[in-house]
């Protein structure tokens, strides 16, 4: 199987330099039954891999069992991952299976492995080594034939100097690891992924694809996506659903993103801010105050502009007919639109105004592109 029948059956995207060489080592280690740690920040699709590695594996007609070990509470930790005889414990009815029997013959996948507490980190080592385990409350052991899969977003290595994590498993754990870079460092990507998002949502939402303007795409890819793809998905859903239009601009974006747009230089160029969210509420309310007030200022000066082109060209004698400012500004904006022929940049300019005001004043007088 080549790299892009990989990439369809398991559903990966990307085709940076950096995601083919990760999916060429995925193929090689999936075949061999060896435990792998995937390491990456929350968000960049490391569940994905583990499925991947898991259906191309000689293990794939068995289950896949997920356990996100951070979701988990302590105390029944042990229990949800080994099982427990009926009576070992209050509570326990009955005697249940743990995930590694659900999982014997197949994979078990420990996410957030780093947030499981020192004393199941013991069990789980000797568990992993001898395939081997005894039930809570059991006085016999059970074996099974189980490959672990482990995925963290923390430096494990760290974990270890810092006493949080046992040495001996982080060293069994990583016979094999793979590393997902971030969404900021594979930027040849998110292209792909925002029209397999936006074409998704669409289809399961009964509705036609908005298009996605170049300033737009370009606004997503200098984004640096502290949460990753799945910040780039819920981003991009959340424009398409409180959007009314069929093109998704900037203007879409700005507000969902922790990004201030400015014009710098006669360009459009995001500013990326880290703050609190309560700093961005605020710093946008601030901002949208402001840009009002600039707003005025700029039409005023529009306004007067026309006003004085008027009066030169019908003479100062001369009997005029009076044209309400809006009306003046509409077409104003129309003749600008049709000159640059839709060009809303080029258009802004020949305004003298900002983009972001010529957005506003289109949606404001309802002006459609012919």
């Amino acid at each position: 199987m080549i790299i892009e029948e990989f990439k369809k059956e398991f559903g990966i995207i990307g085709r940076s330099k950096e995601m083919r060489d990760l999916i060429d080592i995925t193929m090689q280690v999936a075949k061999a039954d060896i435990s792998i740690l995937i390491y990456g920040e929350s968000g960049v699709g490391k569940e994905v891999f583990a499925q991947a590695i898991h259906g191309y594996s000689h293990r794939k007609e068995k289950p896949l069992v997920s356990v996100n070990c951070g979701a988990i509470p302590e105390g029944i930790l042990e229990s949800e991952l080994f099982g427990h005889k009926k009576g070992s414990f209050t509570g326990a009815f009955e005697t249940r299976k743990g995930y590694f029997e659900i999982a014997n013959g197949g994979t078990l996948f420990l996410d957030e492995i780093a947030e499981m507490p020192l004393r199941t980190q013991v069990k789980l080592l000797r568990a992993i080594e001898t395939q081997e385990f005894m039930k809570i409350g059991a006085e016999t052991v059970t074996s099974v034939d189980v490959r672990i899969i482990a995925a963290t977003n923390k430096d494990l290595q760290k974990e270890v100097d810092a006493g949080k994590f046992r040495e001996d498993l982080y060293f069994r754990l990583k016979a094999v690891t793979l590393s997902i870079p971030p969404l900021r460092k594979r930027k040849s990507d998110i292209e792909e992924f925002a029209y397999y998002f936006i074409t998704r949502y669409s289809e399961s939402n009964k509705r036609k694809p908005p298009r996605l303007t170049d300033e737009a795409l370009e606004l997503l890819k200098e984004y640096s996506w502290p949460g990753n793809i799945r910040e780039l998905k819920n981003t991009l859903e959340s424009a398409i659903a409180i959007s009314k239009s069929d093109v998704l601009d900037v203007s879409h974006f700005i507000n969902l993103l922790n990004v201030r747009v400015e014009d710098t230089d006669h360009r459009n160029l995001p500013v990326f801010l880290k703050k609190t969210p309560e700093e961005v509420d605020r710093e946008i309310l601030y901002r949208a105050l402001f840009e009002i007030k600039k707003d005025i200022l700029e039409l005023k000066d529009l306004v007067l502009q026309k006003q004085m082109e008027i009066k030169g060209s019908t003479g100062n004698n001369q009997r005029r007919e009076v044209i309400p400012i809006n009306q003046m500004e509409m077409e104003a904006i129309k003749n600008a639109l049709y000159q640059t022929r839709g060009n809303k940049r080029e258009a802004a300019r020949k305004l003298n105004i900002s983009e972001r005001t010529l957005y506003r004043k289109i949606k404001a007088y309802d002006i459609h592109d012919d």
